[in-house]
């Protein structure tokens, strides 16, 4: 009932102004952020979203340099992940969600179904920013605007096909084991998602676009960032990638750590 876009974007351009800096040091306490990680100390961030989309010390984030690992784009937590059984992925436990919805295109979901998904949440404390999970060439994206429900664990339990209904922004990627989506989710309070190869146009509601000369992204490059916390969900083509050994539900990931190996 509430008025989830308006909050949101108010919540967002206040974050963005020089008042909000002195929330930061309620908001270190409140969510228990690791200072040692950050580039800088926070007294030099302009504003609390500044702060909230700080970069960390170099070397801080060490990516796996195997070239038959797959990494994690993110800190957060897993809180789903499996097969896209029947075109379908898991929301929680008992609720399950279209992919079509979710990507808002037949053709992609036909690519992705019978392929592997995970789902990862970033809370508050989190580093935010989105890196590539494997190399590639960015040669799409889709904005979908929707609505801002939150993405914590009462609303993914709530709000039927929340993934879906949402606003996203997918990237697209062409890589040595097939395409690859990554999928960043806008939540409740979110002020926006920011990518470096293209400006979104929030007011339009776009279907896929081509990317003729997309950036072409080293594993562990920097994709883009929420400018305040959400979820991100990867897509793998079937046959693609095998999980490794203690990546599941409810485990804690840093960026640049192993999550899969490729198969093709």
């Amino acid at each position: 009932m509430l008025p989830q876009t308006w909050l949101s974007r108010q919540s967002g351009k206040w974050a963005a102004s020089r008042w909000s800096r002195r929330a930061i040091p309620w908001f270190i306490r409140r969510y228990g952020v690791n200072l040692e990680e950050a580039e800088k100390s926070w007294q030099e961030y302009r504003s609390l979203a500044d702060f909230f989309c700080r970069r960390l010390k170099p070397g801080i984030r060490p990516v796996c340099p195997d070239d038959n690992i797959i990494v994690s784009p993110v800190d957060g937590q897993i809180s789903q992940m499996g097969a896209v059984s029947a075109g379908r992925l898991i929301q929680a436990k008992g609720i399950n969600y279209s992919l079509e919805q979710l990507l808002g295109d037949t053709e992609q979901a036909r690519r992705f179904t019978g392929g592997e998904f995970i789902t990862i949440y970033l809370s508050p404390r989190d580093y935010h920013r989105i890196h590539a999970p494997l190399a590639g060439r960015v040669t799409g994206y889709a904005y979908w605007p929707g609505r801002l429900y939150p993405v914590n664990d009462l609303g993914v339990r709530g709000v039927p096909n929340l993934f879906a209904r949402n606003e996203r922004l997918i990237t697209y990627m062409d890589t040595d084991v097939g395409q690859v989506g990554v999928i960043k989710v806008g939540a409740m309070m979110v002020g926006s998602v920011r990518v470096g190869y293209a400006e979104i146009n929030r007011r339009k509601r776009a279907k896929l676009v081509s990317v003729t000369e997309g950036p072409y992204l080293e594993k562990g490059d920097e994709l883009g960032y929420f400018e305040f916390g959400s979820t991100v969900i990867l897509l793998y083509e079937p046959g693609a990638i095998r999980w490794k050994a203690g990546i599941e539900t409810g485990a804690r990931l840093k960026m640049g750590e192993e999550i899969a190996e490729k198969i093709i």
